[in-house]
This record gives C-alpha cells, sequence and structure tokens, in this order.
C-alpha cells in the first residue's frame, strides 16, 4: 500500500516567514514546488539559496516550468523541455529529477506538445512531468492522443493532477488520496487538491512515496 506525503507549491519565494506560517497553519511539508523562473505577475523565480534553504529544511523540492502560454506542435514541445531543462541544470538540479510542466486548464494543448516534451526531457537525462486539469480544458484529450502516438508517455509521463479541488489541511488530516486521471488513464504521482487557502500563499497537495523518492 502508498503511503502519501503531504507537501506545498507557491508562486512565492520559499523564506523563513513562509515556511513558519505554514509550519504554524498546516504542519510539516514533506516537497516544495516552485517554478524554475520569474514571470511577470505569475511567479517568482527559483534561486540557488531558496534550494538550498529549502533542501536544509528536509523538504524536497518540486521543479516546475511555465514560462509558456500555449502548448501545441511537437517541436514546440521539444523547445519548452529545452529551457526548462537548462535552467534545471543552471540551478544545480541533478539528471533523473521530475521537471514538471504547468499547463493550466485554459490553454491549448495537443498529443504532439506532450510527446516534444516527454521525449526531450527523457533524452536529456530528466523525468516528464505535467501538471493538469484532466477535467476542464483540452489536456485529457491531448493526453490519451499522445499515448496513442506513443503508448510509452503514459509510462513516462508524471501527472499532477488540479482535479478534484477540495478544502485545505495540512498533513494531520490530509483528504484520501483520490486525484482524477485522464480517461485513458496515466501515472498521477501528485495531486494538488486546495487552491483555497487563505491563511499562507500556498497550495496544498498530496504526493505518493514513489513520487517523493524522485524529488529531489
Amino acid at each position: 500500500m502508498s503511503i502519501y506525503e503531504w507537501g506545498i507549491d507557491s508562486a512565492q519565494y520559499a523564506t523563513e516567514d513562509l515556511f513558519q506560517c505554514v509550519m504554524r497553519n498546516f504542519g510539516y511539508p514533506r516537497f516544495w514546488g516552485r517554478y524554475l523562473i520569474r514571470v511577470p505577475g505569475i511567479s517568482e523565480g527559483l534561486t540557488i539559496q531558496e534550494i538550498s534553504f529549502i533542501r536544509n529544511k528536509g523538504v524536497k523540492l518540486l521543479p516546475i516550468y511555465n514560462s509558456f502560454q500555449e502548448a501545441k506542435g511537437y517541436r514546440q514541445g521539444r523547445i519548452a523541455a529545452a529551457h526548462a531543462v537548462f535552467h534545471a541544470r543552471e540551478l544545480g538540479i541533478p539528471k533523473g529529477i521530475p521537471l514538471f510542466a504547468n499547463v493550466e486548464q485554459f490553454f491549448q494543448i495537443d498529443g504532439d506538445w506532450i510527446q516534444g516534451w516527454t521525449e526531450a526531457l527523457v533524452t536529456n537525462g530528466y523525468k516528464s512531468g505535467i501538471y493538469n486539469d484532466p477535467v476542464t480544458g483540452d489536456f485529457n484529450q491531448a493526453f490519451c492522443n499522445a499515448v496513442k502516438g506513443n503508448e510509452k508517455i503514459k509510462m513516462l509521463t508524471i501527472l499532477w493532477s488540479a482535479e478534484p479541488e477540495l478544502e485545505s489541511s495540512g498533513p494531520r488530516n490530509p483528504p484520501n488520496y483520490n486525484p482524477k486521471a485522464p480517461d485513458c488513464g496515466g501515472n498521477v504521482g501528485v495531486w494538488q487538491y486546495s487552491r483555497k487557502v487563505t491563511q499562507c500563499p500556498i497550495d496544498t497537495n498530496l504526493a505518493n512515496s514513489r513520487l517523493l523518492s524522485f524529488l529531489w
């Protein structure tokens, strides 16, 4: 039976103040999702100092790439992966770690992009991850089309599901692990179960122990 671990993601920098807010209101996170680069008005970019801060707390890093607003075409998928790999290397994130593309529910996305993203990451020695909403938007069909084009995509891609959305909670009272997956299945390793967090500027997540073992 899998063990599920509680963690967070934030668009803001990982600071002692934010960490203490999480500890005070929720509990100790086992992992922390952070964005690889700054996107004005959306996310602050991860720094080497932040990585040291997170890892020195005994918390694992979940890297997110979000410098795109459309995910269509095989070549564009490979380009996005190349940019993610470049920034991961600049930050010293080692090979073998999953890099998660941030695919919002309102993004246009197709199966070719997913194939390009996943194949390019694997070629460069990283694991492929995709944050997604399998219920609302184009991701469900796009992922299943990608699997039709290359059945290995289902095995190679770690899915981070945004559905269903529940109330926030901490590691002492997490929900039962029950994330939504695409219609064709898939490896859902992490679930962002709440974006309704009022106490701290974070989202709350559960991950299975296998995913946690891949994080840095």
